[in-house]
This record gives C-alpha cells, sequence and structure tokens, in this order.
C-alpha cells in the first residue's frame, strides 16, 4: 500500500520562495536537514520565486521543465518540495518527470516512520501516514472497470479505488481502537503519579534543540541524541529526587517544526498528552540558532494547538558553548521567579543553576506549613511525611508534642485535609514565599 523511497536515494531538491524575503536561505537549510536526517542524498537544488502556486504544478511550467530536465542529467529517483503538494500536482509532476514526487508532509512522515521504535510509536506513524494517503487515492487504478448500469456496462460491483478506501478505513479504525488501549495504559500511570503528587516535567523545544542531550545530563539515562532532526520519537520517562521537592518525573517528548503535520498532531495525542498534563515545561531552544526567536514562535503554536499553552514554563536556552564569551546564568521577572535559563547540555555547564531553576518554579507554588503534632498522631504522620521528602525540620518538646516544618503543594495540603481533618488543627503557621496566608487553603 505504501509505496514509499528507502534510505540511500538521491533526490533533487525544489524550494519556492513566495515572500520574497531573507527567510529563503534558512527555510532551504532545514529542508537540507530534513532531507539528510531521512537518509537521502541531494544531488541538485531547484529554487523558484512565484506570487501564488500553480494550480497544476504548484511552480510554473518552465520550472516543472527544468526539474524534469533535471531528473533526466542526474538519474534522480526521486523529487522532494518543501511545501505541501496536493495530489493532482503530485500527479501531475511525476507524469512530467517520470519520477516520484514526496512533498514536506511526506518527508516528515518518513522520517517518523524510520525513527519510530515502540509499537505505540510505529502505531502513531501509520495511523498519520494513512491519512495522508487516503487523500492520494484518486483514480489510482485506471485500467479496472467502474460501476455502471445497463446489459453489458455492470462492473466488478466495487471499484478498485472503492476497495482501497474500505481497506483504509477498517486499517485506521483498527489502529485507533489499539491506540486508545496505549491511551488507557498511559491514563493509568498518569493517574497514579498525580495521586502521589508526583511533579512531572516535560521537555519540549524545535527539532535539535539538545532536548535528549539535556535529559541524559539531568537523568544519567542513554536516550539516543544525534545532531539531527527528529533524532527523538518516543517518549521517555525518568523518576528523579530533587531535595526540597522530593520525587519528580522528567519527561523527554517528541521535536516540534514549523507547519508540522496536522495528521502527526492528532496520531501522536497519547504522546503529546505527556505535555498537556506536565506541572512544568522546560522549553529547550537553541540560543545558537539565528532563527531562535521564530522556533520558539513555531512551539508555542503546537503547544497552543494541543492546548497546553497556559501551563507553567521556564525556558531553556541551550548550547551557550556555540556563543562567544558566554556565561549560564538565571534570568528572572519583577517577582524574582526565574523565566530562562542559559546552559550548555554538551559541555554539562549551569546545570547546576537548572537545577536551581527547576526547584524555585516547583517551590514557588508550594505552601510552607508548621505543624504541632499530639503524640497519638507523630508516629504515623511523620512517617508519612518522611517518606514524601517534606520535612525541612523537626523538634520533640517535653510534653511529647512533635513540631514540623513541612513544604507542599497546595493539592498536596488539600488531600490530606480530607484524608486527616485533625491536621487542620494543628497548624501552627501557613505561608508561601510571597508572604503570609491567613485564610485556609483549598
Amino acid at each position: 500500500m505504501f509505496d514509499r523511497y528507502e534510505g540511500g536515494e538521491e533526490a533533487i531538491l525544489v524550494h519556492v520562495d513566495f515572500q520574497q524575503n531573507e527567510e529563503q536561505e534558512e527555510d532551504l537549510a532545514e529542508f537540507e536537514a530534513l532531507v539528510i536526517s531521512a537518509g537521502v542524498t541531494p544531488l541538485q537544488i531547484i529554487t523558484a520565486s512565484r506570487k501564488a502556486p500553480s494550480a497544476k504544478y504548484f511552480i510554473g511550467e518552465g520550472k516543472a521543465l527544468e526539474i524534469a530536465e533535471a531528473v533526466k542529467q542526474t538519474g534522480a529517483s526521486v523529487i522532494l518540495f518543501n511545501h505541501s503538494l496536493t495530489s493532482g500536482q503530485e500527479r501531475s509532476l511525476e507524469k512530467l518527470c517520470e519520477c516520484r514526487v514526496v512533498d514536506r508532509i511526506g518527508l516528515i512522515l518518513d522520517i517518523f516512520a524510520q525513527r519510530a521504535r515502540t509499537h505505540e510509536g510505529k502505531l502513531q506513524v501509520e495511523l498519520a501516514q494513512l491519512r495522508h494517503l487516503s487523500t492520494r487515492l484518486v483514480r489510482g487504478w485506471t485500467h479496472l472497470e467502474r460501476q455502471k448500469g445497463g446489459i453489458g456496462l455492470r462492473g466488478p460491483g466495487e471499484t478498485q479505488l472503492e476497495t482501497d478506501r474500505r481497506l483504509l478505513r477498517d486499517r485506521i479504525a483498527l489502529i485507533l481502537s489499539r491506540l486508545d488501549k496505549v491511551a488507557k495504559q498511559r491514563d493509568q500511570g498518569r493517574r497514579a503519579r498525580v495521586r502521589a503528587q508526583i511533579p512531572q516535567l516535560s521537555l519540549v523545544g524545535y527539532t535539535n534543540a539538545g532536548k535528549s542531550s539535556l535529559f541524559n545530563q539531568l537523568t544519567a539515562a542513554s536516550v539516543y541524541a544525534a545532531d539531527q532532526l527528529f533524532a527523538t520519537l518516543d517518549p521517555t520517562l525518568r523518576r528523579l529526587n530533587i531535595e526540597q521537592v522530593g520525587e519528580i518525573v522528567l519527561a523527554d517528548t517528541v521535536g516540534f517544526i514549523r507547519h508540522l503535520p496536522h495528521d502527526l498532531v492528532a496520531a501522536f495525542k497519547a504522546t503529546l498528552q505527556e505535555t498537556r498534563e506536565a506541572t512544568l515545561l522546560l522549553h529547550i531552544v537553541d540560543a545558537a540558532d539565528e532563527r531562535s526567536n521564530e522556533n520558539i514562535e513555531a512551539v508555542e503554536h503546537v503547544l497552543s494547538q494541543i492546548e497546553a499553552d497556559t501551563l507553567p514554563t521556564l525556558v531553556v536556552m541551550n548550547k551557550i558553548d556555540l556563543l562567544e564569551d558566554f556565561a549560564p546564568r538565571i534570568d528572572r521577572d519583577e517577582t524574582g521567579v526565574p523565566i530562562r535559563v542559559w546552559v550548555s547540555a554538551a559541555k554539562a555547564l549551569g546545570l547546576e543553576l537548572l537545577w536551581q531553576a527547576i526547584t524555585e518554579c516547583l517551590l514557588k507554588t508550594n505552601v510552607y506549613i508548621t505543624l504541632k503534632l499530639p503524640p497519638e498522631l507523630i508516629g504515623q504522620w511523620r512517617s508519612y511525611f518522611y517518606t514524601k521528602r517534606v520535612i525541612l525540620s523537626e523538634m520533640l518538646d517535653d510534653e511529647g508534642y512533635m513540631t514540623l516544618s513541612l513544604t507542599l503543594t497546595q493539592s498536596q495540603w488539600g488531600s490530606l485535609n480530607k484524608r486527616e481533618p485533625r491536621l487542620l488543627a494543628c497548624v501552627q503557621e501557613k505561608f508561601t514565599k510571597n508572604g503570609n496566608i491567613n485564610e485556609p487553603i483549598e
């Protein structure tokens, strides 16, 4: 069903500039990186400028003839467009050039298909491929009869095109049912972490910003990291312990890119759920990239698509080792809360500052509570608070009462009140980092 090219093939690259600005070179460089990541060797790059796409070829007829001639001279086996093409434009170009044509979306889908390692990742990629392919099933089997009425004109009853569409629908329905089971399994694990009040941090960012390298530095893991686009596809989670915070979960996720195919966003809904449910997002940015601001906007656009744009975010400016005379530092807002950290994952620079900023961000909404426990409650709750790593100090007086200084999230304190209302009567002091709290905390 998939007539896809394989790694090691040689291609003609086509890039069209519609805006007449300086972004063409950067866009083209990113496109070349995508092609190389797919394992394809670029033989020739053909550029063009137009005010609007052509309905038939996307490019002008003269430029299309130039591409056809380049295919004959170079012997290229595929033509790759740095744009999204309609099925009609693909067929017209393939007929003219006598060569397969793949657009930007098809190229990204191919890279994802190569990177998928887990069962869930393979299902998600296949779902995106099938949805993309379903728009290309138009007159693909012209040698077979179509349904007709009248004596001598009756066809086989179902055309091959209709058969393909039915098979696609059945396969998509099967994959969706399997992904639904995987999503339920993820939800179970996620609910367990929520019940245990374990904060989750998700690494997000533009592809090749250094997320996996930073993940490996923070967790001492061995996640595959390479200087290529979409090196990471399947999410990886690790549990860590942070002083003053306790146990957290750190998740490495797939990188984003401009014009990320909608089918991919929909297919990776279960994976991206890890980002949507995060306590804190670590937005990794390649500080050495000249288009870092545009990359940030692209990531924020995808975050808004998956409804994660309102989550607390700490920006991590990575790869400062590629900048001249730049030292690690923390940038803060007017209230002193960290908003940006400058580090280098490759050189392990500024990681202690990153941990400091993460700790402050996780603790800024925490509640600091002093409890004076009577003797009958000490054994149960002192042990419980120690397992949660929330005790800052303790003191036992002569009458057998124990004073505990704790740092808890507001949700932790709220759930404790429901489980043990007597704790509320033991409160001596409640405050946040921003000042005292006089009213009860919900």
